[in-house]
């Protein structure tokens, strides 16, 4: 049976960030969470005890919260992390030049024998890795949202990783009771360019008066068997996110990702989904 890492650090304390130290932990990591400063840090590891309290009240961790809230810590920056650290898993927003830069720091920071991951959902996994001395160490581990729940673990693999990297990555998502996908590095992945391109389809199918947004989604629910509809799922992953990814793949791909008129003013009026309370949907 595949076993997870002893510790693992996570770059980023926001909702995906605190998820992804949220399963590590449960499962037995000992984690360390790095974010910009102390108050930051803090909020961190409140996220991530109440994340980890409703868990318990709904039955889904094997021991008490309190005693899995313990093996999470938190530094300030990365130039902090204990040489020790097994796995580095970067997970802040889609802003390419700042995950290169933490990715460099925690690179620094820990042994050379550390796997470096990131958890981008779009951006190049070859061009991150060109900021790093050991790139063979690197690879990306795209974790889905909300991460303790989702079964799916996104592997990319690209043209300098190392097979024993890969193969780190694919016993420690098994370890995670979760499932891997193993794909080469390309613009969007699998998913997010799959998941993109019918997000960014129903939007256009609003802004033309072709029907509501619940009766979209209801369409790829029940028609389909989607666990929910695109939009709603746009909802669940930010629209500003989407739209973020939705301008790297036009760039990338062409106009086919080209972001729809009706995406760019809902997150010009702050419509960004859950988080804001308002999206396609009201949360």
């Amino acid at each position: 049976m595949a076993s997870v890492p002893r510790t693992v650090a996570v770059i980023g304390g926001g909702r995906m960030g605190a998820g992804i130290a949220q399963s590590f932990a449960t499962a037995g990591s000992a984690v360390v969470v790095v974010e910009s400063g102390q108050e930051a840090a803090a909020a961190a590891l409140e996220r991530i005890g109440a994340s980890l309290a409703r868990a318990g009240e709904r039955g889904h961790l094997d021991e008490p919260a309190a005693t899995v809230a313990r093996r999470v810590a938190a530094v300030a920056r990365a130039e902090d992390l204990p040489a020790g650290v097994e796995l580095v898993v970067e997970a802040v927003p889609e802003d390419a030049g700042l995950k290169a830069r933490l990715l460099a720091e925690a690179e620094a920071a820990v042994g050379d024998t550390a796997v470096l991951a990131t958890n981008t959902s779009s951006l190049s996994v070859t061009d991150l890795a060109a900021v790093l001395r050991r790139p063979e160490r690197f690879l990306g581990m795209h974790f889905f949202n909300p991460v303790p729940a989702s079964e799916l673990v996104e592997i990319v693999v690209a043209p300098g990783t190392a097979p024993d990297t890969v193969a780190s990555a694919l016993a420690w998502t098994e370890a995670l009771g979760k499932q891997d996908v193993v794909v080469r590095d390309s613009p969007g992945f699998a998913s997010s360019r799959l998941g993109l391109a019918l997000g960014l389809e129903a939007i256009r199918m609003v802004e033309e008066g072709v029907a509501e947004p619940g009766a979209i989604d209801d369409a790829m629910r029940l028609g389909y068997k989607h666990p929910m509809g695109p939009l709603r799922l746009t909802d669940l992953v930010g629209l500003d996110v989407r739209l973020a990814i939705a301008e790297y793949l036009h760039a990338t791909l062409g106009e086919r990702f080209a972001p729809p008129r009706l995406l760019r003013e809902k997150v010009a009026r702050g419509e960004l989904g859950r988080k804001s309370g308002q999206g396609f949907h009201t949360w």
